[in-house]
């Protein structure tokens, strides 16, 4: 079907409130899973499964400077892979624009939530800070990597414990009880606009006919800590307060899952 043609298709389904594998507008693919501790050589790992889109995020802990204006804060270094294995369309080479907005989605719901206290991976002040590297790394890309990408993430903080290190060297190999320990949850639910309607974890079909996205990170208490908008299209404000609405509400949901 061409590209013009699926997006008809698509969007008078949405008017039937109906979608192209059966579900309502704002349902989630199942199953959803959460994997803990997939990736032994990490200090900290997940996998997640929602429906056929699977994510696998690696963290790592290294010791580092910190930033002149930020002395006294440790930092996170998030990065995405795209490889061909999980989508035809993607190519081997350096992170491509999709790769880049992945990890940046990923980047600002973790840090804008203060989901971590950057003050508490400081080592020395001015001199040493931990340094926590997300590694984000798609197995099958079916469709909203940025929801997938973003619990993985979260889990795999979540499991991360420290390594063994004495002030000066790091020992991989030792693993101490040593949690990371976060502060906050910040859930990311991309809401996307298709024609009038408004949906949730669009399949690899559904994304060849959005109008515009919206990625909500928001933590437990429903508070909004993050906003990532794309697509070709612009948002009214009546839009972005419905997809507001509906992103927090589901992020409800995906928390359940961690």
């Amino acid at each position: 079907m061409m590209h013009r043609e699926l997006r008809n298709h698509i969007i008078g389904l949405l008017n039937a409130d109906i979608r192209l594998d059966g579900r309502k507008l704002t349902e989630y693919r199942k199953p959803i899973e959460v994997e803990y501790g997939v990736v032994k050589t990490a200090e900290g790992s997940a996998r997640v499964k929602i429906g056929e889109t699977d994510v696998i995020v690696g963290v790592k802990l290294d010791v580092g400077e910190p930033y002149p204006d930020t002395p006294d804060e440790g930092t996170i270094i998030v990065g995405a892979e795209l490889l061909p294995l999980s989508n035809p369309e993607f190519e081997l080479g350096p992170p491509g624009i999709q790769a880049i907005e992945l990890a940046r989605v990923v980047d600002r719901g973790i840090r804008e939530s203060k989901a971590l206290d950057f003050k508490k991976l400081c080592i020395t002040p001015s001199e040493k800070i931990w340094m926590v590297i997300i590694d984000i790394c798609p197995i099958n890309d079916a469709g909203n990597l940025f929801d997938a990408a973003s619990l993985a993430a979260l889990a795999a903080l979540k499991d991360t414990k420290y390594p063994a290190f004495d002030g000066e060297k790091i020992d991989y190999k030792a693993k101490t009880d040593k949690k990371l320990g976060l502060e906050k949850m910040p859930i990311a639910v991309t809401v996307i606009k298709i024609g009038s309607k408004f949906i949730v974890d669009p399949d690899i079909e559904e994304e060849k006919a959005i109008d515009a996205r919206l990625t909500v990170s928001s933590i437990e208490d429903g508070t909004l800590c993050a906003m990532q908008k794309g697509g070709d299209f612009p948002l009214s404000i009546e839009d972005i307060d419905k997809m507001l609405d509906i992103g927090i509400e589901k992020a409800k949901e995906l928390r359940k899952y961690l």
